[in-house]
């Protein structure tokens, strides 16, 4: 089964969040669309060679989350508009900043560095996007 996404699993880090981000990243970027359809868990399972709990528990969140939605007699598909409201997303962005934040200090990185790493890949999803 072909995937509507990519992801590349890395040891390390929990697949559960990997598989959440890549498909967030396929949203934000453009690759899957409002009503496009989605895996199903077991189509999700055997893609991604996962537990079926795992793939499971992924797409409750990203159904949590408004990302995606059921719809009867069609399947899981990507959800129309924009997930959650403005405040959800800019807490998922202060989240997703201070993890970057902590990993740049650690790593040594500057604001500067940062900053235009942001700018590049800012640049590139919206050019995928269109």
């Amino acid at each position: 089964m072909m995937l509507p996404f990519t992801v590349s699993l890395r040891t390390g880090v929990p697949v559960y969040e990997q598989v959440i981000y890549a498909v967030t990243k396929a949203v934000v970027a453009g690759q899957l669309r409002s009503g496009d359809p989605f895996p199903s868990v077991r189509a999700l399972s055997q893609g991604l060679k996962i537990n079926p709990n795992t793939a499971h528990k992924i797409v409750a969140a990203l159904i949590e989350d408004g990302l995606l939605q059921v719809r009867p007699g069609i399947g899981t598909v990507v959800a129309r508009g924009r997930p959650g409201g403005m405040a959800a997303r800019r807490a998922l962005l202060e989240d997703n900043a201070e993890r970057i934040v902590v990993e740049a200090r650690k790593a040594g990185v500057g604001l500067q560095d940062v900053l235009a790493a942001v700018r590049r890949h800012w640049t590139r999803l919206v050019r995928r996007a269109g």
